[in-house]
């Protein structure tokens, strides 16, 4: 298998259905500890909502399915997702449960002085569950992208992707991003093992070098791919080293792509990973080479590193096929910085 999605646009009513739980985001006015930050913006944050908005933003026809709670928060986080095109018609109000919110400090993710306080327990998505999600909904898309963010909320939105990611006629791609969160895992012994399990029964999977380190004592590009035979295409990112697709599957020689990644002047880490996925997904949908859907997931996630928030407009398509076609030594001479993405800024090289 390549990875390229069977149904045709004859089939679906949209090219990539997104599952998982969007929070509203409060964003620091100012670096330091959440206890001495005076002010903070408000914004919206989800893998899943971020992977559909950076897609429609593409010009694809996504769909985000979820349920927010019937509050003000809810109203703030479907008119923003719809306002980058996506379709949230399948997204369940919930009046019992509130919307999920989070406060983060500006500093990057993976150091030790960023703090995120989570105010998400109880929320309207975590009751998501295989008897309330319209699943007509979910199947009506080229591809299904899901990740392990949402099997971490409760026992019922981990019964909810058992349900989606099982063999059945019929079923979309599945894309899979393992998006392994610690402190969503706390008190669950079981976490690692359920984010392979579930990475192993999807189609396309997405997976950090280093989380796979963290959740299956996994070193290594080749040793995950051992750890992940079934998919018929997994992307090992290695953060500034680039990324590494394995393509083939089970009883099937491995195609073995490197891309290196780009050098960018980064303005805030967070969200990359998603839009490295977004910029993967779209490739693959327009049935690219497996050295073009990387190169496309690296401009996506250079895009957003050179913005303060997750989400950001992508380059334009032309703009972007331009430098994805750049041989080797080219491409390696790329330096991406804010404002790139604009029909009429010079990308520079060096």
């Amino acid at each position: 298998m390549s990875g390229t999605p069977a149904r045709t646009d004859a089939d679906a009513t949209a090219d990539v259905v997104c599952l998982g739980e969007s929070m509203v985001t409060f964003l620091p006015s100012q670096p330091g500890r959440l206890a001495d930050v005076p002010s903070f913006g408000r914004g919206i944050g989800g893998a899943e909502s971020n992977v559909a908005c950076a897609l429609a933003a593409a010009g694809h026809r996504a769909a985000w399915v979820s349920r927010v709670g019937a509050d003000g928060f809810g109203d703030h986080l479907v008119d923003a997702i719809s306002a980058y095109g996506v379709d949230t018609s399948a997204v369940r109000r919930d009046p019992a449960r509130p919307t999920g919110i989070y406060f983060r400090t500006a500093t990057d993710r993976g150091t030790d002085v960023h703090e995120v306080a989570y105010y998400r327990a109880g929320s309207a998505a975590s009751a998501m569950s295989p008897s309330n999600v319209p699943y007509e909904a979910l199947f009506a898309g080229r591809v299904m992208h899901l990740s392990g963010i949402t099997a971490a909320l409760s026992a019922d939105c981990l019964a909810l992707l058992h349900e989606l990611t099982a063999p059945r006629p019929g079923r979309p791609l599945v894309s899979f991003d393992v998006n392994h969160r610690p402190g969503l895992w706390r008190g669950a012994d079981a976490s690692p093992g359920v984010l392979l399990d579930l990475a192993r029964r999807a189609d396309l999977v997405f997976v950090g070098e280093d989380e796979a380190e963290e959740a299956w004592g996994v070193k290594g590009a080749d040793a995950i791919r051992e750890a992940l035979p079934e998919p018929a295409v997994v992307v090992v990112k290695r953060g500034a080293e680039g990324a590494t697709v394995f393509s083939g599957g089970p009883d099937l020689t491995d195609t073995v792509t490197d891309v290196p990644a780009l050098r960018v002047d980064v303005v805030a880490p967070v969200g990359a990973g998603d839009a490295f996925a977004a910029g993967f997904l779209s490739a693959t949908l327009r049935g690219l080479p497996v050295r073009d859907r990387a190169r496309h997931g690296h401009l996506m996630a250079a895009a957003v590193l050179t913005v303060p928030g997750d989400l950001t407009d992508p380059p334009a398509r032309d703009r972007a096929d331009l430098l994805v076609a750049l041989d080797d030594a080219a491409w390696g001479r790329l330096r991406l910085g804010p404002g790139w993405t604009g029909d009429d800024t010079e990308v520079r090289t060096t």
